[in-house]
């Protein structure tokens, strides 16, 4: 479904494009990185992102299939609108973990995460580098990990950690980060291009996830290719937002000639209830003994060094 692009973003994205060559960049790398720098305003992020095409590829593809998205923090997840996301941080798992371990709340919050669900989530953290240290050492093995913590202290000791670990990942080399730029890296798989024509033919949605709202994008990039890149460029997913043509499936009906504006309620009145997430319904609860259980050793890096 097509999405209609707001005369701000185009022009800021124009703004964005005469300032930084991005031309040379893979399609989703230069998605992330263009998303990024669009929500931050720092062209910098062109030199300090790190990822590798086939990961976004890979991840774009998962997402399309419905994979699971789950993130940090109440912020980070703020910045995901077109899907539904997964955020144990005020969990009350979360609170006995960090009274009992003395973890911190993100940390406790993807350790609960990943006791719920299985492998080949994507894992969105921007606000806590501890987080990302949790997920290195005991979370599921992902489809894409979006590494990308703000911080004095740790963050960039676990984004190396994160590069060195050989996941699928769009992380950055320095301290800076944070909840909107994580979330543009997510939302950049979604999304793709802003200036780029719709194609006509719409991709198939996943079951129990229809994309709605806007949202930022971003991710890393690779000054050299690596292991796995491989050229082409992937078909894009268009998603609605709050600006859909009236008319269309996920936009409210034009009015009929003559008639009054309808108002909020008149639109809501039938909505029906929102439907609980089915992304955790069968999930059986957590194992205390799961949660407290000690860490295990690090994973052994599955790629080979220099990704």
């Amino acid at each position: 479904m097509a999405r209609v692009v707001h005369p701000i973003e185009k022009q800021s994205y124009e703004i964005l494009r005469a300032r930084v060559d991005t031309l040379g960049l893979p399609p989703w790398t230069r998605a992330v990185v263009e998303r990024v720098i669009h929500a931050s305003a720092d062209t910098s992020y062109l030199g300090d992102l790190v990822c590798a095409e086939a990961d976004l590829e890979a991840a774009v593809a998962a997402l399309r299939g419905g994979a699971p998205v789950v993130a940090d923090s109440a912020m980070t997840a703020a910045g995901i609108t077109a899907l539904e996301v997964v955020c144990r941080v005020a969990d009350p798992q979360a609170a006995a973990l960090t009274r009992v371990l003395g973890l911190t709340r993100s940390a406790a919050g993807i350790r609960v995460a990943g006791s719920q669900l299985g492998p080949g989530a994507v894992w969105v953290i921007g606000t806590a580098p501890t987080a990302l240290t949790e997920l290195i050492a005991r979370g599921p093995a992902p489809a894409l990990v979006i590494g990308l913590p703000v911080g004095f202290v740790g963050a960039v000791e676990a984004k190396q950690a994160l590069r060195d670990s050989g996941l699928p990942a769009v992380t950055n080399s320095s301290e800076k980060g944070g909840a909107a730029v994580a979330a543009a890296a997510l939302n950049a798989l979604l999304y793709g291009d802003p200036l780029e024509e719709p194609d006509q033919k719409e991709p198939p949605q996943a079951p129990g996830r229809t994309p709605h709202g806007h949202g930022l994008a971003v991710s890393r990039r690779r000054d050299s290719a690596g292991p796995g890149d491989t050229p082409g460029t992937p078909e894009r997913r268009d998603s609605a937002g709050p600006g859909d043509i009236p008319g269309t499936p996920d936009g409210p009906p034009p009015p009929q000639s003559g008639a009054p504006p309808a108002r909020p309620s008149d639109l809501l009145a039938g909505a029906p209830p929102a439907r609980p997430s089915d992304l955790l319904a069968d999930a059986p609860p957590a194992r205390p003994s799961d949660l407290l259980a000690d860490a295990p050793p690090p994973r052994r890096p599955i790629r080979e060094a220099g990704r």
